[in-house]
C-alpha cells in the first residue's frame, strides 16, 4: 500500500518533475551575478596587491596581508551565512551579502593606507564569503534533480566571467596612473547594486518554505514555475526537456532519495552544527572539508600570486597583467567540459579527474620557462582548476538534508576559506625557499590529496535531495 506523500515532499517532486524554464534561468543568472562579482573581487586583488606594491612600496609580507583578511573575512562570512540561510531564508541571506560587499568595496577607493584597506577587505569578505555556498544551495534547491549538476556547474562558470572581467579591468585599468587602483575597486562595487536589484526579484526555495512549515507560500512559487513550464509548451517544445506533467497529477520524483524522509533532521543552530558531525554524516563531512581545504589552497595560492610571480621573473606589469589575462580565458572551457561530464560520469569521477589534471598542471607551469609555456601550462591549470571548482559546488550541497544543507555548505566553504588565508602569506616563504617551482609543486601535491579525499563522499548524481 503506498503512503500518500507528505505536502513538503509533494513540493519537492513537484519541482523535480520540471523542465528547465525561463524562470530557472533567471534565478541561474540572478544568482550568478553575485557569483560574478565574488570572482571579480577575488580576480582584481591579485592585480592590485601587485601595483600597491609598486606604488605604495609594499613588501611581500604586507601584499600577502592584504590578500589574507579578504579571505578571513570570507571564511567567517560562509560559515555565518550558512546559518542564517537555514534559519532565515536563501534569498534574505543572498541581498544582505550584496549590500556588506557593495560597501566595503566601494569604500576601499578612498583609502590612503594600508590599515584601512585591511579592514575594508575584511568587511567586504564577510559578504563574499557567504555568497557562494548560500548561492548554490538556492540554486540545487529548484534545479530539476536529473540536471542539478550541471545546473551548479554552469552556475560557478559565472566565476570565470566575473574573473575574465578582472583580467580585463587589471589589464586596461589598474596599470593607468598611480589610481588605476581606485577606479578598479568602484568598478567592482556598482554590478553589487544592480545585483542586489535582480536578487530581491528572485522566490525564496520552496524547499526551504516547506521544511518550515510555509506550504502556501512554498506552492505558490512551484506553481508558478509549473505555469512558466506550461506557456513554454505552447510556445514549442523545450529542447531536451521532458513535458511537465499537470499540477493534479500524481506527483513522482525522477529517483527516490537513498535517505528515509521525515520531520527536518535539525531546527536549531545547534543541532544543526551537531548534526554534520553524527554517525550518519561525519564521514562525508570530514571528505569535503579536506576537499575544500586542499583546493582553496591550491588555487588561491597560485591564482592570486601569479601577476606578482610575472613581474618577479622580469616581466613588465602590463605584461604580466596579459599573460594572466589569456590564462584566465581557459576557464569558460574547463567549466563547459565539467558541466557535460558531471551527469555522465558522476560528480565522484568528474571532481578527482579534474583535480588530477589540476596536479599536473601545477607541476607543468612551476617548471614553464618561456612565454609559450608559462601560458600553456597556466591555461591548462585554470582549465582543469575551474571545472574541479564547479563539480565541487554541485557536490557540496546534496550531501545533506534541507534542514541544515546551508549550514554543511557553508561551514565546508568557511573551513576552506582558512586555506586561503594561510596560502597568500604562505608563498611568499615558499618562493623565497625554492622559486615558482617548489610553490608550485606544493600546490600539486594539496590537489592530490583532495583528489583521494573525493572518494569519500557520496554521489546523489540523479537523485532527488534528502528533505528532513
Amino acid at each position: 500500500m503506498a503512503l500518500v506523500p507528505e505536502p513538503r515532499l509533494q513540493v519537492s517532486a513537484r519541482l523535480d518533475r520540471l523542465p528547465f524554464t525561463r524562470k530557472h534561468g533567471r534565478v541561474l543568472f540572478g544568482s550568478g551575478l553575485g557569483w560574478a562579482l565574488d570572482a571579480m573581487d577575488v580576480g582584481l586583488i591579485s592585480f592590485i596587491i601587485a601595483a600597491l606594491a609598486q606604488h605604495w612600496g609594499l613588501d611581500r609580507g604586507e601584499t600577502g596581508l592584504i590578500a589574507s583578511v579578504g579571505f578571513a573575512g570570507m571564511a567567517i562570512g560562509a560559515s555565518v551565512g550558512g546559518l542564517l540561510a537555514d534559519r532565515l531564508g536563501r534569498r534574505q541571506v543572498f541581498a544582505l551579502t550584496l549590500l556588506v560587499f557593495g560597501i566595503a568595496t566601494g569604500a576601499s577607493a578612498l583609502v590612503g593606507g594600508i590599515a584601512a584597506l585591511l579592514v575594508l577587505r575584511f568587511l567586504a569578505g564577510l559578504g563574499l564569503g557567504a555568497e557562494l555556498p548560500v548561492a548554490s544551495t538556492y540554486v540545487s534547491e529548484l534545479a530539476p534533480a536529473r540536471m542539478r549538476g550541471r545546473v551548479i556547474v554552469i552556475l560557478e562558470a559565472f566565476w570565470a566571467i566575473g574573473w575574465t572581467v578582472s583580467a580585463l579591468v587589471g589589464y586596461f585599468v589598474v596599470p593607468v596612473g598611480e589610481n588605476g587602483w581606485r577606479w578598479a575597486f568602484v568598478i567592482g562595487a556598482v554590478p553589487a547594486l544592480y545585483a542586489l536589484t535582480v536578487r530581491w526579484g528572485l522566490p525564496e526555495s520552496p524547499r526551504w518554505l516547506a521544511g518550515r512549515g510555509r506550504l502556501e507560500e512554498a506552492d505558490r512559487i512551484v506553481a508558478s514555475f509549473e505555469a512558466d513550464a506550461e506557456r513554454a509548451l505552447t510556445r514549442g517544445p523545450l529542447a531536451s526537456a521532458p513535458t511537465a506533467a499537470p499540477r493534479d497529477a500524481e506527483p513522482t520524483a525522477p529517483t527516490a532519495p537513498s535517505e528515509p524522509t521525515g520531520a527536518p533532521l535539525a531546527t536549531t543552530a545547534r543541532d544543526r552544527l551537531a548534526a554534520l558531525w553524527s554517525t550518519e554524516f561525519r564521514g562525508r563531512t570530514l571528505s569535503i572539508w579536506l576537499v575544500w581545504f586542499c583546493v582553496n589552497f591550491a588555487y588561491y595560492g597560485a591564482f592570486i600570486w601569479i601577476p606578482s610571480i610575472l613581474v618577479d621573473a622580469g616581466f613588465s606589469l602590463v605584461r604580466s597583467f596579459g599573460f594572466t589575462l589569456i590564462i584566465t580565458l581557459a576557464q569558460l572551457p574547463g567549466y563547459a567540459v565539467a558541466a557535460w561530464l558531471i551527469e555522465v560520469w558522476g560528480r565522484r569521477a568528474t571532481l578527482s579527474v579534474f583535480l588530477v589534471g589540476s596536479a599536473g598542471s601545477a607541476v607543468f607551469f612551476g617548471m614553464a620557462q618561456s612565454e609559450g609555456t608559462i601560458i600553456a601550462a597556466g591555461m591548462l591549470l585554470s582549465f582543469f582548476n575551474l571545472g574541479a571548482w564547479g563539480a565541487l559546488y554541485a557536490v557540496t550541497p546534496e550531501l545533506y538534508p534541507t534542514s541544515l544543507r546551508g549550514t554543511g555548505a557553508g561551514w565546508a566553504a568557511g573551513f576552506g576559506r582558512i586555506a586561503s588565508i594561510l596560502a597568500p602569506l604562505l608563498v611568499p616563504v615558499m618562493l623565497r625557499a625554492g622559486g615558482a617551482g617548489l610553490a608550485f609543486s606544493v600546490f600539486a601535491g594539496f590537489f592530490v590529496v583532495a583528489a583521494i579525499a573525493t572518494w569519500g563522499l557520496i554521489d546523489r548524481s540523479g537523485v532527488a535531495l534528502d528533505e528532513r
